[in-house]
């Protein structure tokens, strides 16, 4: 059984969230405070956090930033927040979705269960045992590690995803709209942006010189490149 925190202070919206995933099998745990549910985030066990943004003492931007410093588990933001720059910052700080209030409970539930069965897809064993090396860069795909010469560095769930993709299609062209729906799925709600916002995270952590990349190319027109 999968463990869900709901962080919400809005009760009867996160009563409303509880009802229908433990409907379907889940269990969930609910958090009305920022502080309390950023403390149970990072020191409890969860598979999944649903999270909203305004909430007291903490935001839920700082708790995604913070999450996201130690741990790949799939975060879906939940908010009444339309505009477009929070659904970017919201991506660019690792966030997995994006989910406007009002929401469908039905429509929550499957894509709570789209993205573990996503995520667990990629973390699977099943997955290769295959460590890929290039100049300097350690992707392995078992642990989910990234070393760049020889220090670990830290990747969200969906930078890691799109940087073992790309590292294992080396010198292939891959468009924002084959990454987005490779990465993130057709059922995520989001744009092509988004996958800009992560190759540039990437390449800040992996490159030396983030502007002159040597290992992700921008394809001028057509998309992005692993190169060999």
């Amino acid at each position: 059984m999968s463990n869900i925190l709901i962080i919400e202070d809005d009760i009867s919206i996160a009563e409303l969230q509880r009802d229908y995933l433990e409907i379907s099998g889940f269990s969930v745990e609910i958090i009305s405070n920022g502080k309390i549910g950023l403390h149970k985030s990072l020191n409890e066990n969860y598979d999944l956090i649903l999270l909203d943004l305004m909430l007291p003492e903490v935001n839920g931007f700082e708790i995604c930033k913070r999450i996201r410093e130690s741990k790949n588990i799939p975060v879906l933001i939940v908010s009444a927040k339309t505009e477009d720059i929070d659904k970017i910052r919201g991506f660019g700080l690792g966030a997995d979705d994006f989910i406007v209030k009002p929401f469908s409970p039905s429509e929550l539930v499957a894509r709570v269960k789209a993205h573990l069965s996503r995520y667990k897809r990629f973390t699977s064993n099943e997955q290769s045992n295959d460590v890929l090396q290039v100049r300097g860069l350690t992707v392995n795909k078992e642990s989910r590690q990234v070393f760049v010469e020889g220090i670990e560095k830290i990747f969200t769930t969906k930078e890691f995803n799109l940087l073992s993709f790309l590292a294992s299609n080396p010198n292939k062209v891959f468009s924002k709209e084959h990454l987005f729906d490779r990465i993130w799925g057709f059922d995520t709600i989001g744009d092509n942006s988004t996958v800009t916002v992560h190759i540039r995270k990437i390449r800040e952590k992996i490159e030396k010189d983030p502007s002159n990349p040597k290992y992700i190319e921008t394809v001028w027109g057509a998309g992005y490149r692993f190169k060999l």
